[in-house]
């Protein structure tokens, strides 16, 4: 049993920061029940590559739930959710503000009384309120109006869109901190509470260390490529082979770094002695530095650093991640069937996620689910034979 067993999740997000989310606690055995429109869940589309009919970008973070094809714009689509909720501890969407609400079963007016102990999580793109209060948003339009973008890139480059969706899978794992938070609490008091989870809000929570070095300067951030506004070494190097990024946090380190180079003198320069020191004399330490880096292999130097305790990597594909012998070491990469994917990065001791089930197919587990929530076989018929539930997509 996983850490979350016993915990029932009915998740009416879609895409990503919600899915994404949903996942998470689903590896740690929450059953957590998707409820797709009867499109389904666009991303199902969003390939190639696609394998058994799944795409890639849905396979990714859509494991261990159960779908059920459910029409909420139809009054019995949203007599069936309010039935699903009476075994639920969480309800999750990502649908517009005032989407419920226009439907009648908002949280403060109707979910909250009818459901005291339901924890509602909403992720929107910029919250409820607020000039963009309501408005959609996607993870590159929030980029960019949080700054994100501003900061990534260099002065050639211009600057560029971050290369993964990370505002919306920060999202996502603030939108489980949030869920896990309501219930701790919900422990302590019997109650549920409402879990509000912005796009933008978390976009510009991610801002470090940009905006507290903009806060206590009053400078705005410049374009600095792969090095650190505050660190030095911090880049990335040439080498014989693979790039090497050094990641060289403290004094100590440094001697070490340049010990193992061959140049040990240059850590007793002025120029150099300590970090605010080698942050103003860039230019002249990668002039010191590039040439002896690119005498190395990268994977070769990368790993005697890292083994003398200098933070250092070597710039690997995502093909040579997925097969190097501390990924496997580690079971981050996790196999079910012809299901393969990351594997599990919180590891519990006692209780371990696991992957029980694979990205389910559109509406596969509905029937089942609607037995459960105690409907009887008549009903379900009905249900399905009304284009309320649904076992294939509607296009």
């Amino acid at each position: 049993m996983g850490a979350l067993d016993g915990l029932r999740i009915i998740d009416l997000t879609r895409v990503l920061g919600g899915p994404y989310c949903a996942q998470i606690l689903a590896d740690h055995g929450a059953d957590v029940v998707k409820l797709e429109p009867p499109q389904g869940d666009e991303v199902r589309d969003w390939g190639p590559p696609f394998q058994d009919g799944l795409s890639a970008y849905f396979s990714g973070v859509n494991r261990n739930k159960r779908s059920l094809g459910l029409d909420l714009s139809q009054a019995e689509g949203r007599d069936v959710l309010m039935t699903l909720l009476e075994g639920a501890d969480v309800l999750m969407e990502n649908f517009k503000p005032g989407t419920l609400e226009k439907w009648g079963i908002g949280y403060e007016d109707v979910l909250s009384k009818r459901f005291p102990k339901l924890v509602h999580c909403r992720i929107s793109g910029f919250g409820a309120d607020g000039p963009f209060g309501g408005l959609p948003g996607y993870d590159a339009a929030i980029q960019a109006w949080t700054g994100l973008i501003s900061v990534n890139g260099s002065p050639e480059s211009g600057a560029v869109r971050l290369g993964i969706p990370l505002v919306d899978l920060g999202t996502g794992l603030y939108s489980a901190i949030g869920i896990l938070a309501a219930l701790q609490e919900r422990a302590r008091s019997g109650k549920g509470q409402y879990v509000d989870v912005s796009l933008f809000d978390c976009g510009v929570a991610m801002q470090h260390p940009h905006a507290p070095n903009f806060f206590q300067s009053g400078n705005a951030p410049k374009l600095t490529g792969n090095a650190h506004p505050n660190i030095y070494p911090y880049d990335l190097f040439s080498t014989k082979g693979a790039d090497l990024f050094l990641a060289v946090g403290n004094d100590r380190q440094f001697r070490r770094l340049m010990e193992i180079l061959g140049r040990p003198e240059v850590a007793q320069d002025a120029r150099f002695l300590h970090n605010p020191d080698r942050s103003v004399n860039r230019a002249e330490l990668d002039a010191i530095l590039e040439p002896l880096c690119a005498e190395w292999d990268g994977l070769e130097l990368a790993t005697k650093l890292l083994s003398s305790g200098v933070p250092a990597g070597a710039a690997l594909t995502v093909p040579e991640v997925a097969e190097h012998p501390h990924t496997l070491a580690r079971e981050m990469v996790v196999s079910k069937g012809n299901y393969q994917g990351t594997g599990i990065p919180v590891k519990l001791s006692r209780t371990p996620g696991s992957v029980r089930s694979t990205p389910p197919d559109f509406g596969v587990d509905g029937r089942a689910i609607l037995r459960e929530a105690g409907l009887d076989e008549d009903v379900i018929d009905k249900l399905y034979a009304a284009g309320i539930t649904l076992e294939e997509r509607r296009t």
